[in-house]
């Protein structure tokens, strides 16, 4: 059954794709439990659904939209041209950019999840509590993206199976 939200998913994992391909940089924000209105005031705020087209369309490096992030939240994209907060951690290597460390510092203060692409390298890279993953493949980052938002059970399959059973009897 695909909700909302894993079509959501499925939707980022191909604009993830594609702009890699193209080397297009492109920063993608789901927010968790912990809000980011605060880091929405300059942004352009939206009230879309979550599509490829869309999505690519906002890191076309001719919009007046694509440096900033595109922050998701509750299956839609919210807000775009977000400008986050830079993480000042003098560990993160010497290569990453601003995106990257937009990434890594908006994943230090908020339990957000951080998407990158890189528009050097056509590397995804996924954030999460400060800490960065770089070079996934589309499959890892949409096992990943699942796990994180929690759309993907942690119990395997046989025990959800015989709690499903356990709670109809």
């Amino acid at each position: 059954i695909q909700t909302e939200f894993s079509y959501g998913i499925e939707e980022v994992v191909k604009a993830a794709t594609y702009l890699a391909e193209k080397k297009i940089g492109a920063l993608i924000v789901f927010e968790r439990e912990i809000s980011l209105k605060d880091f929405l005031e300059s942004a352009v705020i939206l009230d879309s659904k979550v599509t490829k087209e869309l999505l690519i369309s906002i890191f076309n490096p001719k919009s007046p939209l694509h440096d900033g992030a595109v922050v998701i939240s509750k299956g839609k994209i919210v807000a775009a041209g977000v400008i986050l907060p830079l993480s000042t951690n003098p560990d993160i290597a010497k290569e990453l950019g601003t995106r990257h460390r937009a990434a890594i510092g908006i994943t230090e203060v908020t339990d957000a999840v951080a998407i990158v692409v890189s528009e050097e390298t056509g590397y995804i890279s996924l954030a999460v509590s400060g800490k960065i993953t770089r070079d996934i493949t589309p499959a890892t980052l949409r096992k990943l993206l699942s796990q994180l938002l929690g759309f993907q059970s942690k119990a395997p399959w046989l025990k959800r199976v015989a709690y499903e059973t356990q709670k109809r009897a």
